[in-house]
This record gives structure tokens, C-alpha cells and sequence, in this order.
């Protein structure tokens, strides 16, 4: 991955834009040009955002800094939960829970309820319960689950969050600039790049071009954690 090259990105399709009407004019220097209506992505730009991003990731990772994954979207949700898992870092791929970096108490206590869930309903005081009560613990413990099982290593406030399509997740961007938390994020043309740390464009809704990206900024952690592991045996 790290020979990562111009064909690679093209091959994924990750220079296909939205339509040109739906463009935000913030994007044009990131643009080569227009086919059929669509915007082209200008690859060489992708590259230079993720060599970018990647050197600040390995950076900060070497510091133990903590990296959350978000990416809700349909084509991006289970590649947010692999490649976050995979380098070993917390994921938002549900839903982005209002107050996830401004209010981190509450997503404390909502983790520790659902470790509390997670005991009771593996106790056998569970089976005493009516069923009725039953039901209404499992409802909950599922919603939960779906909601909060990514953030479970969100010990602390995050340095850093990857996003797939920041005006999906305009939310999280909003909450990461209140709390100066440093974003990287896969933009396509429709999204503003000044609300963005590191900008990487290129196309947010193909899952080829999503897993490409993703994956090598998931690697990218992977190598700086395996460079501190043997700095540390040596």
C-alpha cells in the first residue's frame, strides 16, 4: 500500500466526482475537470492528501494518540468497522451520538451501562425476570450495542478522527472543531475542504474507492504501531 499509485486510485474510481450542479466551488482546485456532467477529481491531489494524512497519523500515533474512524453511510459503515479494528482504533459506524467528543461523561456512563447489560443479561438473575422485562433489557442492550460497541477503547477524548463524507457527518466535524480535535477526512466534490484539517478528495460514495482510502490510512497506523512496538524491544 504504500507504493500507492495514480492507476491504483483510478482503477477504484475514486476520481469520479458528484454532478457539476451539485458542486461546492470551494472544491475547484481540487477538480481536473468535467465528463458527462460529472466533476473529475484531479488523483494527484488525492495522493497529496493522503501522503499528507499519512505522515501526521504516523506522527501522532507514535505520541499514543487515540484515532476515531467515523463513516455512518451506507457504503462506508462496514469498511469503517474493519479498517478501525484492524489498526486497533474506535469506530463510529451506526450513528454519530450527539455529544460523543462535547459531552464524553455521558458516553462514559452510556459505555458502562452497556458493560452492566452485557453482565446482567449473562447472570443467572436474568432468568428470574419476566419476560416482559426480558424483552425490554435485550431492546435496549441491542440499541446500545449497534450505537456504542466501536467506542468501547474511547478512553479519552480522541486527537484525531478519519471521516468518510464530512457533510454526512457534519455533526462529528462540528463537535472535533469545538473541541480542537484534528480531522482528516475522504471529500467529494459537494463538501467544503476549509471545514477539514487534511482534506482528501475523492469519491465518498464507491465502496472500492471508500476501502482504498480507508484501508491506507488504517495501514498507515498499523505501520507506526509496529515501528513503536520494536522501538520499545530494542
Amino acid at each position: 500500500m504504500s507504493s500507492l499509485l495514480v492507476k491504483d486510485l483510478i482503477d477504484a474510481g475514486v476520481h469520479y466526482g458528484h454532478r457539476a450542479s451539485r458542486w461546492n466551488p470551494k472544491m475547484r482546485p481540487y477538480i481536473y475537470g468535467k465528463h458527462n456532467q460529472i466533476h473529475i477529481i484531479n488523483v494527484r491531489e488525492t495522493l497529496r492528501g493522503l501522503f499528507r494524512a499519512r505522515k501526521y497519523l504516523q506522527q501522532v500515533v507514535a505520541a499514543n494518540s487515540l484515532v476515531l474512524f467515523v463513516g455512518t453511510k451506507r457504503q462506508a459503515s462496514e469498511i469503517i468497522e474493519r479498517q478501525a479494528t484492524a489498526c486497533g482504533m474506535p469506530f463510529v459506524s451506526e450513528r454519530w451520538l450527539g455529544g460523543t467528543l462535547t459531552n464524553f461523561r455521558t458516553v462514559t456512563k452510556r459505555l458502562d451501562r452497556l458493560t452492566e447489560l452485557e453482565t446482567l443479561r449473562a447472570s443467572e438473575e436474568f432468568t428470574q425476570y419476566s419476560k416482559k422485562m426480558q424483552s425490554s433489557l435485550n431492546r435496549e442492550y441491542r440499541k446500545m450495542y449497534r450505537n456504542l460497541n466501536g467506542l468501547r477503547t474511547l478512553n479519552r477524548i480522541p486527537e484525531v478522527l478519519v471521516i468518510v463524507d464530512p457533510k454526512k457527518e457534519k455533526n462529528a466535524v462540528a463537535e472535533a472543531r469545538k473541541m480542537n480535535v484534528t480531522t482528516i477526512a475522504l471529500i467529494d466534490t459537494n463538501c467544503d475542504p476549509d471545514l477539514i484539517d487534511l482534506p482528501i478528495p475523492g469519491n465518498d460514495d464507491s465502496i472500492r474507492s471508500i476501502d482504498l482510502i480507508i484501508g491506507y490510512l488504517s495501514e498507515s497506523i498499523q505501520a507506526a504501531n509496529n515501528a513503536a512496538s520494536d522501538k520499545t524491544e530494542e
